[in-house]
């Protein structure tokens, strides 16, 4: 029985991987996206990042991939994951609340023409959308990465790469795999071999 769920569990990602794979619109958005960040760090402008939960670790985990390195050493550049200041983070959901805690960020931080990746698999996460209408009147360029059709978030960011599945683990999945491969391209367009 548990081997059966590990096999199905295999399969459904990889289905939705396949899905992804055949997906013009997603291939297409990867690499407008790609472009963008491209144009952002080339103008060295920012690109910042924000999620809750497994997409909070997500969005660690990608602007640590630019701020660090990917494939090989080269510069660093400007990437950071608005909830790593702890402090910061519990001091704004107990003053103002939860649904502030990127959006007052993104006000700080955010310039124009810099970049803010929203990450929600429902794409309905309250404090990612006003995280996203912040950046958006501060002239900066929103992606939302989300699953579910896309949800609130559809509407408002510029780019969205929408996961079609409503399963969380394998939405996950395919944002890491979507985040990594602008990653690689970023990386490859910057500081090309």
């Amino acid at each position: 029985m548990r081997q059966e769920r590990v096999i199905e569990a295999i399969n459904q990602s990889i289905a939705l991987k396949q899905q992804i794979l055949t997906d013009q619109n997603i291939l297409k958005t990867i690499n407008e996206v790609t472009d963008v960040i491209v144009n952002t760090f080339n103008n060295k402008g920012k690109v910042l990042f924000c999620g809750n939960g497994g997409s909070a670790a997500d969005a660690q985990h990608l602007a640590a991939e630019f701020s660090g390195r990917f494939y090989y050493d080269r510069d660093p550049l400007y990437s950071e994951a608005l909830h790593v200041n702890t402090s910061y983070l519990t001091a704004v959901a107990n003053d103002y609340s939860y649904n502030e805690v990127y959006s007052r960020l993104v006000k700080a931080k955010g310039a124009k023409g810099d970049v803010l990746i929203g990450i929600s698999t429902s794409g309905n996460s309250e404090n990612i959308i006003r995280a996203i209408n912040t950046a958006n009147d501060l002239g900066m360029i929103t992606v939302g990465f989300t699953g579910n059709n896309g949800g609130k978030m559809k509407d408002i960011c510029k780019y969205t790469l929408d996961v079609p599945s409503k399963d969380t683990p394998r939405i996950q999945e395919v944002h890491i795999l979507i985040g990594h491969i602008i990653c690689e391209l970023v990386e490859a367009s910057l500081f090309p071999r």
